[in-house]
């Protein structure tokens, strides 16, 4: 990712790009790709352009499909000096959960929770599409956290990812509820 953002010859990255360097690794380390970026504060869209894969792999990983994209996703791109940027905020991050990874309990990291986490991944990147104001960030370090422990098959990340779908659930849940209460509450204003 760090050569493809220096790559000065590039004035684009798409998410095929991304793919096709990933090659064939596993759903969870394309998911955090996708998902990383979005736990920091990014350019306008981007949560656009990197939640609509979230959304086609984590339903792949509920349902213990091989990753891919259609092209319209696949097509998306951003400039590279945004991705460069993207990629500069997260790297420190990689190498400190790399350090932290470990197998341990197992059963919560391998099928059939790998699945169940692939369901709450689903939910999140659902989330993570829509318009909420601070509505990215949880879902993202959420998704981010099953594919590290997906990843590394450590057990305790994916149950810390159980308990932070609870806790992003609530919170954006909360958001669109106060957001739907003001718009009817404004609706009913204007027409009284």
């Amino acid at each position: 990712m760090r050569q493809m953002a220096a790559d000065q010859s590039r004035e684009r990255i798409s998410i095929g790009d991304l793919f096709d360097t990933m090659g064939d690794r596993a759903i969870s380390a394309l998911m955090l790709i996708f998902a990383l970026p979005n736990a920091f504060p990014t350019p306008p869209g981007t949560s656009a352009v990197l939640g609509a894969p979230l959304v086609f792999l984590a339903a792949q990983l509920t349902f213990g499909l091989k990753p891919w994209l259609p092209k319209v996703i696949a097509n998306r791109s951003m400039r590279r000096e945004d991705f460069e940027t993207i990629v500069g905020r997260i790297h420190r991050w990689l190498a400190w959960a790399e350090r932290m990874l470990k197998p341990r309990l197992a059963i919560f990291a391998e099928p059939p929770a790998e699945y169940l986490a692939g369901a709450a991944c689903l939910l999140l990147s659902i989330v993570l599409l829509l318009p909420v104001p601070l509505g990215n960030i949880l879902p993202a370090i959420t998704i981010s956290v099953f594919a590290f422990g997906i990843l590394g098959r450590d057990g305790l990340f994916a149950l810390i990812g159980f308990v932070m779908t609870a806790v992003s659930l609530v919170i954006a849940g909360g958001v669109i509820y106060g957001l739907v209460k003001a718009a009817i509450y404004i609706v009913v204003q204007w027409f009284a």
